[in-house]
């Protein structure tokens, strides 16, 4: 019989995983293959969401569209979807701020097509914070939909994407690095998110990869936040002079998610150039 190390035996097991990985995962180019691969997008029944959805579903992966209360537009975007290709999404209610709903969302996501290979945390409250003003609720949704969801669906999530090699996109914000003024809870809270990005991609290593997208000017609040000449300011302040679209934010996470192999616990600012000067 021959005689082996345990020091050997490990570093054989290593390259025997990293070799079954790169098979599975990755094609000839080294481009993550997303065929019928499955991604949870939170928040994705309508805006920013709805776009991500949408281009990784173009790209060939099978989406399950999570919703709060927007049920007409998420029944919407799965009827689409499974319209240009048959049994390729499905819709899942799960209220964020309900710790103990967020395992459930997690095990009925990967019930939907017998897996789970991505997450993206995208659903988020925004609105603003003056100190002074700051309460108790505003905390509860803030910190809860901007990090302590993310934080506890990943932790539930976790072992499905581990089994799969898999990977997450946490949206974040240009403003968890630099503040905006009026906003410091959810500024706080999109920090706080950008730093878990950075510890979950130690923590999940090496078999998940863990990035963020930090959107920039890209599609004004609905509750008219913003007047005509901040939003003109703030486009003005971008080297690009221009607003970004939410298809911007969707191609910058199906480069992670698709393009992106050896890529972990990075942050992309699809802002224009705005922060290059801020």
């Amino acid at each position: 019989m021959p005689l082996t190390t345990p020091g050997r035996d490990a570093a054989a097991r290593r390259r025997h995983w990293r070799k079954s990985v790169k098979i599975q995962f990755l094609g000839r180019s080294g481009r993550v293959q997303v065929n019928d691969k499955v991604v949870l997008v939170t928040g994705a029944a309508k805006r920013v969401g709805r776009a991500i959805a949408r281009e990784l579903h173009a790209s060939g992966a099978r989406i399950v569209v999570h919703y709060r209360s927007a049920s007409a537009d998420a029944a919407a975007l799965v009827a689409a979807l499974n319209a240009q290709r048959p049994a390729s999404a499905s819709a899942i209610h799960a209220d964020l701020l309900d710790m103990a709903q967020l395992p459930k969302l997690a095990h009925d996501a990967h019930a939907c097509f017998g897996r789970l290979d991505a997450l993206v945390n995208n659903a988020s409250s925004f609105f603003p914070t003056p100190v002074g003003q700051i309460d108790e609720a505003a905390w509860t949704d803030l910190i809860g939909s901007n990090l302590k969801a993310p934080l506890f669906l990943t932790q539930a999530a976790a072992p499905y994407l581990r089994a799969a090699g898999g990977a997450i996109v946490n949206i974040t914000d240009i403003h968890a690095e630099r503040p905006l003024a009026g906003y410091p809870l959810y500024c706080a809270a999109k920090a706080g998110l950008l730093g878990l990005t950075r510890a979950l991609a130690i923590e999940l290593a090496p078999q998940v990869r863990v990035n963020a997208v930090a959107p920039g000017p890209i599609m004004w609040p609905g509750d008219d936040a913003f007047s005509d000449d901040e939003r003109q300011r703030i486009v003005a302040h971008t080297l690009l002079k221009r607003e970004g679209g939410p298809v911007d934010i969707a191609r910058a996470v199906r480069f992670l998610l698709c393009d992106a192999p050896y890529v972990t616990g990075q942050v992309i600012n699809v802002d224009g150039g705005r922060t290059a000067h801020l």
